[in-house]
């Protein structure tokens, strides 16, 4: 079981790797050319909000807690593939949203985890979080799937 102040800087860096997807998303739902791209560029441009919504939940979290909730400066940022220099390499970008949500998943588990036995609140928040992160995991696996049949 992880101390209080352990559980913070776990649910910080959530709170980074949130920020840090809706960079990229909106970057990728912008920079994305081709008429095979519509259909991701949608799809990022309205998970957007969601993610800043997991943001705002785990900084809440972090508030409730005791914590300080990071500041521009203080976010750690780097920890996922950031957009392809070429804008039509939509593959890529499925990639990377995949690496990002198998990232989320991991450290919502980490939570889950250390609040195990001891802090309920933070590991049904950290649960329902990863559950909205392998929805979008199963979907973008699924766009992957298809382009790489085609």
């Amino acid at each position: 079981m992880a101390t209080k102040e352990e559980i913070v800087a776990m649910l910080q860096k959530s709170y980074s790797m949130e920020l840090e997807t809706v960079m990229n998303y909106l970057a990728n739902s912008i920079n994305l050319d081709g008429v095979r791209a519509e259909e991701i560029k949608k799809s990022l441009a309205g998970d957007i909000t969601e993610e800043i919504g997991h943001a705002q939940q785990l900084g809440a979290r972090i508030k409730q807690l005791g914590g300080r909730v990071p500041g521009a400066t203080e976010v750690q940022l780097g920890g996922q593939q950031p957009p392809p220099q070429e804008t039509t390499d939509v593959v890529s970008v499925i990639e990377a949203v995949i690496d990002a949500e198998e990232g989320a998943c991991a450290q919502y588990r980490k939570i889950i985890k250390a609040c195990d036995g001891d802090d309920y609140i933070t590991q049904d928040m950290c649960i329902t979080l990863m559950a909205d992160e392998e929805e979008h995991l199963t979907q973008f696996r699924g766009f992957l799937k298809e382009y790489k049949k085609g």
